[in-house]
């Protein structure tokens, strides 16, 4: 049974992270669930030939339907942690990095002051630079497809390319060329970083809210380590890991295990860790124990609630 009232409510602030003090109502929630799915269906259906103009289409009237999406202040308790974690994932700068999907541009502005130069894109300009009250000097900005990045940028140009919270919002069609367009840009032994919710944790869109087990809403495909490392492989990344959790970087660092070729090896074994807990996760016949499971084995940095992975070229 779907929630209702201020219950419904709760729910909608938890799963966005939306602080208390922001006012929210059922009506907007309502609007928000309906909306969605009605631009899912239009999503799943665009052919290759009209991808781009509808999602574009899509996300733009989300964003100016639903304008109060881009006022909600998100609560930032995890916020410096997880930027944290990506400027340690991707190394020291000075580095070239490439972001899809910028949303409202916190990360790439994070990444900018930390002194790499950065390049911040959107499928519609109602994201993106426009919600920055100072953006930083070393970001560009641009608008792209977010699947075929080499109509829009030249081939092996960027150290590094990232997404977080991207492709699974992609048509999954769109997966092994959305891999491919980010390999083309990248340089020689450049990496392709990206976080995305893990299907045994979620749904983590909209749909999670009105207590859905699967999908209903703009995140067309959650996925799992073994079928994105499947889809990268194909792709033609020569080496997979995942990144390490913050905890474990400090302690490796009091360990003196911190070089660059050590970490992969450690991301290289954590990755084989979470392949195996996933698989273990799958016999699990009902999706509602598989969630309960998975937040039991987070607790222990056995799983994630989002894949974080990085694919070397």
């Amino acid at each position: 049974m779907e929630p209702r009232g201020k219950q419904l409510v709760e729910r909608y602030k938890q799963n966005y992270s939306i602080t208390d003090n922001f006012d929210i109502s059922e009506q907007m929630v309502l609007a928000h669930w309906e909306l969605e799915k009605q631009l899912t269906k239009e999503l799943l259906n665009s052919t290759l030939e009209n991808r781009w103009q509808v999602f574009e289409n899509s996300y733009t009237r989300l964003y100016q339907e639903l304008e109060w999406l881009n006022r909600a202040r998100q609560g930032q308790d995890d916020a410096t942690e997880d930027y944290e974690t990506w400027a340690k994932t991707i190394g020291a700068p000075p580095q070239t990095v490439y972001e899809i999907g910028s949303g409202q541009g916190q990360l790439i502005q994070y990444l900018a002051s930390c002194g790499f130069d950065c390049k911040g894109t959107e499928i519609t300009r109602e994201r993106g630079q426009k919600h920055l009250n100072n953006p930083a000097a070393n970001i560009q900005w641009g608008q792209s497809d977010g699947v075929h990045l080499e109509r829009f940028e030249p081939d092996g140009h960027y150290d590094v390319v990232i997404s977080s919270q991207v492709i699974e919002h992609l048509h999954p069609d769109d997966l092994n060329a959305h891999f491919k367009g980010c390999y083309k840009i990248l340089k020689p032994q450049g990496r392709y970083i990206f976080t995305t919710p893990h299907c045994y944790t979620g749904p983590h869109d909209v749909s999670s809210v009105f207590n859905y087990d699967v999908s209903r809403g703009m995140h067309l495909k959650e996925y799992t380590y073994a079928e994105l490392l499947k889809q990268l492989q194909a792709a033609g990344y020569r080496q997979v890991y995942a990144s390490i959790p913050l905890k474990f970087r400090r302690l490796f660092a009091k360990l003196h295990l911190h070089q660059e070729a050590q970490m992969i090896k450690v991301g290289e074994v954590y990755l084989q860790l979470l392949l195996v807990t996933e698989a273990v996760l799958g016999l699990v016949p009902q999706r509602k124990l598989q969630r309960s499971l998975s937040k039991f084995l987070k607790q222990l940095l056995l799983f994630r609630d989002n894949i974080f992975l990085v694919a070397q070229k």
